[in-house]
């Protein structure tokens, strides 16, 4: 009896422990001139409130204002496997396969997002020949809302072993399996509101110093449900398995022990063997009644927020055909603290603080006028990454920083119309993937955008963009205890990201 309560409870701990979050992610289009060419860095325009603030100096002057609207839909997607090599030659060797996964033990593991509307505001006012002010408010980070319907590996992997484990304890049958209602949804943002100020020294050179306030807001809300496995050629609910034998032991420890009390003046000899009897239901009992609440219904949900300010300084110079623009976003220093509402995992316990910091960013971008109607860019983006906090130091598990490289082009059909084309290459630093996890990941990436701003009044011009994201498939495995038993994982992480984008920039 101990040997089993044991084991279950190494299992269940296993389940509870691999619920843990966190992830880089800064989001780069605030804009929709961003999503029609991705090299924005050393252009002019009011999408430079985010890109390259320096640069709006060059604007007119007068009030810019732009508004834009995003709609975005992604997927995340886990091939996710493990085999246990002490049960190799046994339906158990790839618990997978008894609930869902392929004929290699594969199992699928999908997320979508959906956001219909991302809203973004860039407006500057230059006020004279000198100074400039600015505002912006968007997206500054996060991965939006993303709802797993079947769960999570890291949810099921500790589930998966189950079967296996009644097998051990004599609770055999002809068809082995598993279920589980499983299900998380998780809602990652960072609202960012930006407030700076220009200062052009002449037509060729212009700086900028301003800050952008953080809001951070994280939502997880799931709950794993009606645990169940095939005992005796039926499938049953574990939880009202346990109870039920609780019961059972509870009312032979019950008959045993009115046995023995009406032997004790007859046979004290055979007395002596039922109440001895009793004692041991009564001990399976207890150990029923604590193996059971390990398969009862438990459910999360837990809001984290924090704040923080990050600094940013920027400068432009601008010589004939060619604008050069620079940005420094230093690094944002934030906690974060657990409001939960309910934690059945004992991971998120309310008012806990953990650092979530904002990686600073650097970038450089140039753009040259090859002809008056036509002009290339290319632009460079490197994030410190690992000079940002994360719980437990996830941070240090990164081989190095994100890199981007983007490049794009655009070209002025006519006076009131202009098409642009860009691409990026986004590089992250995974090392061997230990800081990956199914919760939150990323992947090194390519993207490319397309658009066209059609000048709708003297003052006002509609830019309509569509982008997408093209993810590499990275893959992690690692060696893992599960309930104590040492198992070969896997995971197979990659994304998909689809863009589309309506603007309108208005110019007094």
């Amino acid at each position: 009896m101990n040997k089993f309560k044991l084991t279950f409870l190494a299992v269940l701990t296993a389940f509870t422990c691999e619920m843990q979050a966190g992830g880089i992610l800064t989001n780069t289009n605030h804009n929709i001139h961003f999503n029609r060419n991705f090299a924005r860095c050393g252009t002019i325009g009011i999408d430079g409130v985010y890109s390259n603030p320096a640069g709006v100096a060059f604007l007119p002057q007068g009030l810019h204002i732009s508004f834009n609207w995003q709609n975005a839909y992604q997927t995340r997607t886990i091939n996710s496997g493990m085999t246990v090599p002490a049960l190799e030659g046994t339906p158990f060797y790839q618990p997978f396969k008894l609930n869902g996964g392929d004929e290699n033990g594969i199992k699928e593991f999908k997320g979508e997002t959906a956001v219909p509307i991302i809203p973004s505001l860039q407006a500057a006012y230059n006020m004279n020949e000198h100074w400039g002010f600015q505002f912006g408010f968007s997206i500054t980070g996060g991965g939006g809302k993303c709802t797993f319907n079947h769960g999570l590996a890291s949810f099921e992997r500790a589930i998966a072993m189950i079967p296996a484990l009644l097998y051990q304890q004599g609770m055999t049958t002809d068809n082995p399996g598993y279920s589980v209602n499983s299900y998380l949804k998780g809602r990652q943002f960072v609202y960012g509101l930006q407030l700076g100020a220009t200062y052009k020294f002449n037509d060729h050179l212009a700086v900028y110093g301003g800050a952008r306030f953080n809001f951070i807001s994280n939502n997880y809300k799931g709950n794993i449900t009606d645990i169940t496995a095939n005992i005796g050629g039926q499938d049953v609910r574990l939880y009202d398995f346990f109870t039920a034998k609780a019961e059972e032991y509870k009312l032979n420890a019950a008959s045993y022990m009115a046995q023995a009390q009406a032997m004790q003046e007859t046979n004290p000899e055979m007395a002596a063997q039922l109440a001895y009897a009793a004692e041991q239901y009564s001990k399976g009992a207890a150990t029923m009644d604590q193996t059971k609440q390990q398969f009862a219904d438990r459910h999360l949900d837990c809001t984290q927020t924090g704040w923080g300010i990050t600094p940013i300084i920027g400068v432009d110079y601008k010589w004939d055909r060619l604008n050069i623009g620079a940005r420094l976003e230093f690094t944002n220093h934030v906690n974060i603290e657990n409001d939960t509402e309910r934690d059945d995992t004992g991971m998120f316990q309310d008012g806990v603080n953990t650092p979530s910091d904002l990686p600073g960013i650097l970038t450089v971008g140039a753009q040259y006028e090859i002809l008056p109607q036509w002009r290339v860019m290319a632009s460079y983006h490197y994030f410190f990454d690992k000079d940002a906090k994360m719980d437990k130091g996830k941070q240090k598990l990164l081989s190095g920083n994100t890199q981007e490289f983007l490049f794009g082009t655009e070209y002025d059909i006519t006076d009131a119309i202009q098409v642009s084309v860009g691409g990026q290459r986004t590089k992250y630093g995974l090392g061997d993937g230990s800081f990956l996890s199914d919760m939150s990941f990323v992947t090194s990436s390519y993207s490319i955008g397309f658009g066209a701003g059609i000048k709708v009044s003297k003052k006002a011009t509609l830019n309509v963009a569509y982008f997408w994201t093209n993810y590499e498939t990275f893959d992690k495995e690692y060696n893992q205890e599960v309930g104590g038993v040492p198992t070969k994982c896997s995971d197979s992480f990659t994304r998909t990201n689809k863009v589309l984008g309506v603007g309108l920039d208005i110019s007094l």
